[in-house]
């Protein structure tokens, strides 16, 4: 009963923190954010921090060999936003042939390949009104067969340092409230709990406990979720990481404390700052075994054109 008493304190001081220190965020201008720190027409954005001291960095990680799975397995039955689909048909390719009577099997995937499941978010995938990253413009990269420029197929494999930020331990519960905004203080109060400190190309993965609604609460996964407020996403940005992951939909807290405000946590990542975003995390067993730090390795489909790809990335300590 204390314990619940407390979770239920808990919750409801995350809940009023959250409200007292909602804000509003404003899209800077193009002339204000163009070109981007990694020149005009860069196209990887983070994935410029990709170079071989940061794969050694990574790998002097690597003590026990321990192995994390990240990806959320892809199924009809996994939660999706209302204009996604994803459908797996199996099919038979050949008759038995051969005195061995050799079959074959093969499926049909019919999917958002890029936007379904544990995605990777990239350029092509957001705007502030019709500008991308780097300023590209969507009128003049966007065609019937992908993007021109900004295609997932320019980023390639990515290892480097991860660090598992507990937001949801830090409050002392298994899961944040609903629409819980994470602040500033929150992640720096969560990096000094677990005495560490971010560096340049990170891979920044934060825990809300949101996750354990995948599967078994669709619906209530999808309508709501805490996250990243824009002061926090901004915060984060400054601090130069890769990417930014969570075990939620949009990384960001859902709804927008600031109602006018549309998911402005992508566009400060993605079209601002060029730092990628990885969603739908598997992160339980991490939270279980407090891995606060590891080597994070992802490789994104070779989707020529595509504004993101499913993955499946992995955490090894």
């Amino acid at each position: 009963m204390r314990l619940t008493v407390t979770i239920a304190i808990a919750a409801i001081a995350c809940v009023s923190s959250a409200n007292a220190s909602a804000q509003s965020w404003h899209p800077p201008a193009d002339s204000q954010r163009c070109p981007a720190k990694w020149g005009a027409g860069d196209e990887r954005g983070a994935a410029n921090h990709m170079k071989p001291e940061t794969v050694l960095r990574a790998a002097r990680l690597i003590r026990t060999g321990q192995v994390f799975e990240l990806g959320r397995p892809l199924a009809a039955s996994m939660p999706l936003q209302a204009t996604r689909t994803f459908e797996l048909h199996t099919k038979r390719t050949t008759e038995l042939q051969g005195s061995n009577r050799r079959g074959s099997n093969e499926e049909l995937v019919l999917a958002e390949i890029g936007q379904v499941g544990t995605q990777f978010d990239g350029f092509a995938h957001q705007t502030i009104g019709g500008s991308l990253y780097n300023c590209f413009q969507v009128d003049e990269v966007a065609t019937r067969n992908g993007f021109t420029k900004l295609g997932i197929e320019n980023i390639g494999a990515l290892m480097t340092r991860g660090v598992f930020i507990d937001v949801a331990a830090l409050k002392g519960v298994e899961m944040l409230p609903d629409t819980y905004e994470i602040t500033v203080a929150d992640l720096q109060q969560a990096l000094q709990r677990q005495q560490m400190t971010l560096q340049p190309g990170d891979a920044v993965i934060v825990h809300t406990g949101w996750g354990r609604l995948w599967g078994r609460e669709n619906d209530r996964y999808m309508r709501t979720n805490p996250g990243l407020g824009a002061a926090a996403a901004e915060w984060l940005a400054r601090q130069d990481p890769m990417l930014i992951g969570a075990d939620t939909a949009p990384i960001n807290v859902t709804p927008s404390p600031d109602p006018k405000l549309s998911n402005p946590v992508h566009q400060i990542a993605l079209v601002v700052n060029g730092i990628f975003l990885l969603e739908n995390l598997r992160l339980d067993e991490l939270a279980a075994q407090r891995a606060h730090e590891f080597a994070l390795v992802v490789q994104p489909l070779k989707l020529v054109g595509g504004t993101g790809s499913t993955v499946a990335p992995v955490a090894v300590r």
